[in-house]
């Protein structure tokens, strides 16, 4: 299938697919999802990377199953997948009845997501959303049916650590701005080493950016109550041990997180 037009960034969705695929074919697997290899196959994509899944692997294992957990726990039924790549829960995840689920992406990315997936039926209201999160893309999430008035379900997965400072307050404070009260954010943050640098290799490192500071904070200046917790505390009561990169006691010294914030009542 045509990759034309999927920019960088945009590919590194399929490295996430991988990930996701050779998670799917394992006996204790946390979580499943058919989608990924739907997605490799269409793309053409064979090629494994021991090296690299083994990095990123657990990392993404763990984050997947975090996130999942959190858009599902809260029951809203108005939900948005920020930049969502080649993310199959419209698929896969077993949502409430009536719930719409919002996928913001490029044009090329949501056409490719609309054939290799043409088989399908989604779990929920799919609604696609064509936007460049560079540009304004508020209005093209109203026109596909979105409603700020309504309590919202955020995910921000593999984002954040594709911005800058600037561009991560910049999407919060977007984000916030269409929120009602109650709404809330899902989220994962990777805070890079030279170490991490060097293993994931010059694409995927030249791709990377400092993102907000601090997510806790970050999120209480915006107005939202943070729940934050390491990767690797989270992936201990998963039962998984992520790569010593990532894990601080294991002298780690790339810093991950994960974690969901509530908006706070706020005036409109």
């Amino acid at each position: 299938m045509d990759l034309d037009g999927i920019d960088a960034i945009g590919r590194t969705a399929f490295e996430v697919a991988l990930l996701r695929a050779a998670e799917d074919r394992r006996p204790d697997r946390l979580f499943a999802d058919p989608c990924a290899r739907l997605f490799l196959e269409a793309a053409g994509i064979t090629e494994e990377k021991p090296d690299f899944t083994a990095l990123m692997g657990p990392q993404v294992a763990v984050r997947t199953r975090f996130l999942d957990d959190a858009l599902l726990s809260g029951g809203v039924r108005q939900v948005v997948l920020v930049a969502s790549g080649m993310d199959g829960r419209p698929w896969r995840l077993d949502w409430p009845y009536g719930t719409e689920v919002f996928e913001i992406d490029q044009a090329p990315v949501l056409r490719f997501k609309d054939t290799a997936a043409s088989s399908l039926t989604a779990r929920c209201v799919r609604r696609p959303v064509v936007a460049d999160l560079r540009s304004d893309w508020t209005g093209s999430l109203r026109a596909a049916g979105f409603r700020p008035g309504r309590p919202t379900a955020w995910l921000t997965e593999g984002l954040l650590y594709a911005l800058d400072e600037a561009a991560a307050d910049g999407l919060l404070a977007t984000i916030t701005g269409l929120s009602a009260a109650g709404s809330t954010l899902a989220f994962d943050h990777v805070e890079a080493s030279a170490a991490l640098y060097a293993a994931i290799g010059p694409d995927l490192a030249r791709l990377w950016r400092p993102g907000p500071v601090e997510p806790a904070r970050w999120l209480t200046r915006h107005g939202w109550e943070p729940d934050v917790s390491e990767l690797a505390d989270i992936a201990a009561k998963y039962g998984r041990r992520i790569h010593p990169a990532y894990d601080p006691a294991a002298g780690g010294t790339a810093r991950a997180w994960l974690g969901q914030a509530v908006l706070l009542g706020q005036e409109r």
